[in-house]
């Protein structure tokens, strides 16, 4: 099975809602880092399983969308509370409408929101 990843880094911010967790509860900034990592076991023609040059548009323009903003005011998040978990999920579905590549089975999305804590969706496609 081949994997190609690609990773950005940017800042969001958010504040987390439903329980009593301190500070994490009132508004404040993370810098995320999103890796993005495709799976497939065939290659195109041009022996790529997905043009790195259309990953780097697709996720660019989803980062575009998240920086700077505040989750918890984007329609993806209404109703939920903004962890890592749900917004790793989030972004793996917004990018896997993106890209166009017949060859991909498998999507993960790995966000990291400090140097030690990430979370990852994994999403089989075939």
């Amino acid at each position: 099975m081949y994997t190609v990843a690609v990773a950005r880094s940017f800042v969001a911010q958010h504040f987390l809602v439903g329980g009593d967790w301190g500070a994490e509860n009132l508004l404040h900034s993370h810098p995320y880092k999103v890796e993005v990592q495709l799976q497939g076991d065939t290659l195109d023609e041009h022996g790529y399983l997905v043009d790195i040059v259309d990953i780097d548009f697709q996720l660019d323009e989803l980062v575009a969308y998240f920086r700077d903003r505040t989750l918890n005011g984007l329609a993806e998040f209404a109703g939920l509370n903004p962890s890592i978990e749900h917004f790793a999920r989030i972004f793996c579905r917004k990018l896997r409408e993106r890209l166009k590549a017949p060859n991909l089975q498998a999507i993960r999305i790995t966000i990291w929101e400090t140097d030690i804590a990430w979370a990852s969706y994994h999403e089989d496609l075939g």
